[in-house]
């Protein structure tokens, strides 16, 4: 079958969306960190939009560890397809990707892109992990790649020093900084990787510092869309629907949201002309999406995949795991968050409920369980927290906590891996378990997920043990 180019987007399928400009004659004006499926899904698709009328904002994608983007778009010219399954089912070839470069691979490449001027903006999708952030949301100077990059500024293998050098450079020639758009599920997440580049840089340069802190613009964003990962069945599928090879296309729902922290940016782009949310209130949305969509999504993970289920849409078949994930959003969560303004926080929870029940969308729960140590503390901890405070009922927050329990244990029982920044530890600490209710005292204790003072909270010990037990019982029957 012929690959999919720009020499052969002639050959496409008459019903498949092409690009509603010449990907050739755009130019770079955005690096992204991170060019993932969900960048490609989500930020590249906005962008994409947005090239029909401004052809300054082509991405160029740096990956920081992985050749596997570059080595399938490169040889693509940079196009790819963008699978929307849902209700109605549309295949787009998105050209906003005008370049891959890989970090290890191209670190000059990379910085001379950062230093062109006619780059503006800078984003990234690296993972709550790739912010390089301890527990207190603190660049995290004991991490190995921000030693590194502190000795050695030049080669840089964080995000936080390629940001770092790149800001030097254009300040030492005179330019102006980017402006930073984080798109990761980080709390305040301009707020904090503002402060992490301004630390990075006062360890070497007090001065330059000071600067980057009174100029750089970094504003808090939320994203939301379900972009499960691409596997065979989907590149079977879009081969077939777009009657070309594509060696790397990505998938998402109809629904995509993108909200972005009012800022100065003179000459940017028209961001609301394509559905971007412009607000002065993004910890609202931030919150509300953390909280009713992520938090719940973690829930169906680790309860699902104790109960064997593989997928999101397959969990919501499930009476039992539907109705707790229901509860926990309408019961529980809702009731600890500020709407904001326009949004019906019930009426925004039954779509979500919604959109887990696609069936045409497989979102793997094992892709979901993913980096749980990162994602637990911000996706249902903080909710907890919160509902401890306020007095509420907290016995379906221990639910989730119990069911990542069990998950690390039968991960380390069954001699498997775990993707997650800590996997040795949380493996270490699942063969440690006895497979009884001590269980739950032992994972408490483990700081780097569980503050001291929740996890010592009575209230909390007790929903936790509660679900441990229920789940343990049910594998005694099970067995």
């Amino acid at each position: 079958m012929t690959r999919l180019s720009l020499a052969t987007l002639s050959d496409l399928s008459a019903d498949v969306i092409k690009p509603a400009y010449d990907p050739a004659r755009v130019s770079v004006g955005i690096v992204h960190f991170g060019p993932g499926a969900f960048h490609r899904a989500h930020q590249a698709a906005f962008v994409d939009a947005l090239l029909a009328t401004d052809p300054r904002w082509g991405i160029c994608g740096v990956s920081l560890h992985s050749k596997g983007v570059r080595d399938a778009l490169t040889p693509q010219d940079g196009l790819y397809t963008l699978a929307i399954l849902d209700e109605k089912i549309e295949y787009q070839i998105l050209g906003s990707m005008r370049e891959v470069l890989v970090g290890p691979e191209d670190i000059d490449a990379v910085l001379e892109r950062l230093t062109r001027p006619e780059v503006q903006i800078v984003t990234s999708t690296v993972t709550e992990k790739g912010y390089c952030l301890d527990p207190n949301w603190e660049l995290d100077f004991a991490h190995p790649d921000i030693v590194h990059d502190l000795a050695h500024p030049q080669t840089p293998k964080s995000y936080i020093g390629y940001v770092a050098e790149g800001l030097r450079l254009r300040y030492a020639a005179g330019l102006a900084p980017f402006v930073l758009i984080p798109c990761d599920n980080l709390p305040k997440n301009g707020h904090r990787l503002k402060a992490a580049v301004v630390a990075f840089v006062a360890k070497n340069d007090a001065a330059l510092a000071a600067k980057i802190e009174a100029d750089l613009a970094c504003p808090c964003t939320m994203v939301d869309s379900i972009t499960p990962a691409t596997d065979d069945a989907l590149r079977e599928r879009v081969n077939a629907a777009v009657g070309l090879q594509d060696a790397w296309p990505i998938q998402r729902e109809a629904f995509t949201q993108w909200v972005i922290e009012e800022h100065n940016h003179d000459g940017g782009p028209d961001w609301a002309s394509v559905g971007v949310i412009l607000t002065d209130n993004v910890p609202a949305y931030e919150r509300a999406k953390l909280r009713l969509l992520n938090g719940p999504h973690s829930t169906i993970a680790y309860t699902g995949l104790h109960k064997g289920i593989e997928s999101v849409s397959e969990a919501m078949k499930d009476a039992e795991l539907a109705q707790l994930a229901r509860d926990l959003m309408l019961s529980d969560v809702v009731p600890l968050l500020e709407a904001p303004k326009g949004l019906d926080l019930n009426a925004y929870s039954e779509a979500i409920l919604k959109r887990f029940r696609n069936p045409a969308i497989r979102h793997l729960l094992s892709q979901i369980a993913w980096d749980g140590s990162q994602k637990l503390p911000i996706r249902l901890l903080s909710s907890l927290s919160e509902a401890l405070e306020k007095g509420q009922d907290v016995s379906r927050f221990g639910v989730p906590l119990a069911a990542w329990m069990r998950f690390i244990r039968a991960k380390a029982v069954a001699g498997e891996t775990i993707t997650d920044p800590l996997a040795d530890e949380l493996i270490a600490l699942g063969k440690g378990l006895k497979d009884e209710l001590s269980d739950v005292a032992t994972c408490l204790a483990y700081r780097k997920v569980f503050p001291e003072a929740l996890a010592n909270d009575p209230r909390v010990i007790a929903a936790v043990e509660g679900a441990y037990q229920t789940l343990l019982s049910r594998e005694q029957v099970a067995a």
